[in-house]
């Protein structure tokens, strides 16, 4: 049974597949290394002595530095390594020459087109509230409209309440109306009610505006109407009757935008499930389809690799302000650029941000950087995109579905249990994990440490994700865990 792992011939720790006690022999490479520590699974240790300040290797690049000596065999953690990582830089274009894959796949799954020509993987009901005051009406009218249709004829009726739409300034405010407008739009939602209060800052006439005429798509204004349940549930009715007649047909890949995001890391996201993400990634992008990668924080340290595959200078420089444009929104705050693993990623064996960012954007394989969007964008173009948002899993999770991305892929090694308003499927980074929680997790991508190979791992990742776009449930879906949650930088009135 394999241990340990050397990951890069470069690198000069390896991580331990299972716990270690100190003092056992393991055999890193032809080498037999003293392990002076226990050693946790996931975490690292030494490979040589290494001197105070040198430089610790991991993915066959720097992810910090010692703080003191390390000796061969000692464990390697937060305590004993510190990032290298510092403020705003300069970036230099180097672009790397790079073939585009093209895939002969014939592979299609069973969506729903939609007039606006976009695919969606579910045909629900969905009841949106311009502002958070309205909740409780949405969710009331959900209930109703769940009860008195049994929701047979469509895959879901849910409603997406929301703290925003009113008390907030400048870019919150524009944040706020462009994502519910990505909502209200996306081609997963064969219905959609939007309602509204009447005196908030996000007035529906604006926002109806904003989304334009679509004959899915109807707006109700309660502080105008007598009895809003009565009149909501009349808008509900017709918009689950013509839901109704939607019927899945044969889709190419091609249509498919998948979002990519990981949270709750461990030792093992950047060896198991995150490259994984990364070889799927580039199988969809080869037969013309979409991805997304997010969370700019956790590109930090692993950044020149995203911009060295750009496909011109000027995407070149849309992801360099996409890098230090969200440095700056840390520095306008007062707090530290490079203070991000949580305390899980820590006790997973995640011990610097380059650490976690050089395993976070294997998610985007090694396919050509298309473009890069800001917060509330819509993917417009085929192929591997970026997008600004944060790391944090919900308010990343929405940005990507709000990018129209039909599905969200997210890996983890300690376990969620949260959905977003598209499939969010859980993939475990290791076997351990996937038996423990069968609730929260989808898929296993532990096997990749039990001699599966990366191509086999990826074609059963394939053929599950084909049928999750089919209909296929995941289980946030079956536990009707589904919400949105908005990005907020600015002062609230």
């Amino acid at each position: 049974m394999l241990t340990c792992l050397k990951i890069h011939h470069a690198d000069n720790v390896a991580v331990a597949l299972v716990a270690l006690p100190a003092g056992a022999v393991v055999d890193v490479a032809g080498e037999c290394i003293t392990l002076l520590d226990p050693i946790p699974a996931g975490h690292k240790f030494a490979l040589t002595d290494m001197a105070e300040n040198g430089e610790v290797i991991k993915y066959g690049y720097p992810i910090g530095h010692a703080v003191q000596l390390v000796a061969k065999g000692a464990w390697i953690n937060e305590k004993n390594i510190k990032t290298n990582l510092s403020g705003v830089q300069e970036y230099i274009y180097t672009p790397q020459k790079r073939e585009i894959p093209v895939s002969a796949s014939s592979d299609t799954f069973m969506g729903y087109r939609r007039a606006s020509g976009e695919v969606g993987v579910r045909n629900e009901i969905w009841i949106v509230p311009t502002v958070g005051c309205v909740n409780g009406v949405v969710t009331r009218l959900a209930e109703k409209l769940r009860a008195e249709t049994g929701g047979e004829k469509v895959d879901a009726i849910v409603a997406f309440p929301h703290n925003y739409g009113c008390s907030q300034l400048g870019d919150d405010h524009e944040n706020t109306r462009k994502i519910l407008r990505d909502v209200v739009l996306h081609p997963n939602a064969g219905g959609v009610l939007v309602v509204g209060l009447g005196c908030e800052n996000n007035q529906i006439e604006a926002f109806r505006e904003l989304v334009g005429a679509h004959e899915h798509v109807r707006f109700l204004e309660t502080q105008k109407v007598g009895d809003e349940i009565e009149e909501g549930m009349k808008l509900l009715r017709l918009l689950y009757e013509k839901a109704s007649g939607c019927v899945r047909e044969p889709v190419p890949l091609s249509e498919l935008k998948i979002g990519l995001k990981c949270g709750g890391s461990d030792g093992f996201s950047g060896i198991t499930a995150n490259p994984l993400l990364g070889l799927f990634s580039d199988f969809l992008v080869a037969q013309g389809g979409s991805t997304a990668l997010t969370e700019v924080p956790e590109m930090f340290g692993a950044e020149t690799i995203l911009m060295n595959r750009a496909q011109d200078r000027i995407v070149f420089d849309k992801t360099v302000r996409l890098i230090n444009d969200f440095k700056q929104y840390f520095i306008k705050n007062d707090q530290p650029v490079y203070e991000n693993p949580s305390p899980g990623n820590k006790a997973g064996g995640i011990s610097t941000l380059e650490e976690k960012s050089l395993g976070c954007t294997q998610k985007g394989g090694t396919a050509i950087v298309t473009d890069v969007l800001a917060y509330g964008d819509r993917i417009s173009r085929k192929g591997l995109n970026l997008l600004s948002a944060p790391g944090n899993d919900l308010v990343a999770s929405t940005a990507l579905a709000a990018a129209g991305c039909q599905i969200v892929l997210f890996t983890t090694g300690r376990g969620t249990p949260f959905g977003t308003f598209v499939p969010t499927m859980k993939i475990a980074t290791n076997t351990a994990l996937y038996h423990s929680k069968p609730a929260w997790i989808d898929f296993n991508a532990g096997t990749l440490l039990e001699n599966e190979t990366p191509e086999a791992a990826c074609r059963r990742f394939a053929d599950y994700i084909i049928k999750v776009a089919s209909g296929e449930p995941v289980n946030n879906e079956k536990n009707g865990y589904r919400e949105i949650a908005i990005f907020k930088t600015g002062v609230t009135l």
